[in-house]
């Protein structure tokens, strides 16, 4: 692994497939092993993105737009590179992240409508460039996820959204995996979490350089 630069993980999944779950496991699995990684969320992870991030989850503001929905998530994600992720990766560490800029291409583009230039171009913006070494998607069917979600807490604005939207951003993701073979490594995540995050490890570890 180049000691000069860290790596860049991210997480993605419809909501219930355990991305969040696998990231902390990947993060405390790497930490054992003595290397220097740090875990972080979109939206939030910083100040500001945590107070936009109460906005853009509140079911109250269910009569959001998806202009001001996608400027939100830009502008938390613009935040974080800032402060939080392009420091650590210079600083060599191993940045995971739950969610990057693929989730705006499925939710506000695919699943949502928006042009699919104009998110590239705003994600190129917001970022400044940064695109992940790996992204692990987990892919599981909506429905499953939703019952998973209802077992340990509420429905938050984003997953209270209509099943057939969340069956469209399942449709992106894997639409995007399939472009992206590179970079979008696609698990199936409806199985045993051991089994799962087994899988997790060894692409983290062949992306690492890590035996």
């Amino acid at each position: 692994m180049n000691k000069s630069r860290g790596k860049f993980i991210t997480f993605e999944g419809v909501e219930g497939s355990g991305k969040s779950t696998h990231a902390k496991f990947l993060y405390g699995y790497l930490k054992a092993r003595g290397y220097k990684a740090l875990l972080t969320r979109e939206p939030g992870g910083t100040a500001i993105g945590d107070r936009v991030r109460d906005v853009l989850l509140d079911k109250k503001n269910k009569g959001m737009s998806l202009a001001c929905e996608l400027f939100l998530y830009m502008a938390c994600r613009a935040e974080i590179v800032k402060e939080i992720i392009r420091p650590a990766l210079e600083k060599g560490l191993i940045v995971i992240s739950d969610r990057f800029g693929d989730a705006a291409s499925v939710y506000q583009g695919y699943a949502g409508g928006v042009d699919a230039g104009i998110i590239r171009k705003l994600t190129d913006f917001a970022t400044n460039g940064l695109k992940p070494d790996l992204t692990i998607l987990l892919d599981i069917d909506p429905r499953i996820g939703f019952d998973r979600i209802r077992k340990r807490k509420g429905l938050d604005r984003m997953e209270s959204k209509p099943l057939s939207f969340h069956r469209r951003v399942r449709e992106g993701y894997l639409k995007l995996a399939a472009a992206k073979k590179g970079r979008i490594k696609l698990i199936t995540a409806g199985g045993d979490i051991r089994d799962t995050q087994a899988l997790v490890r060894k692409m983290a570890c062949e992306c690492l350089s890590i035996r």
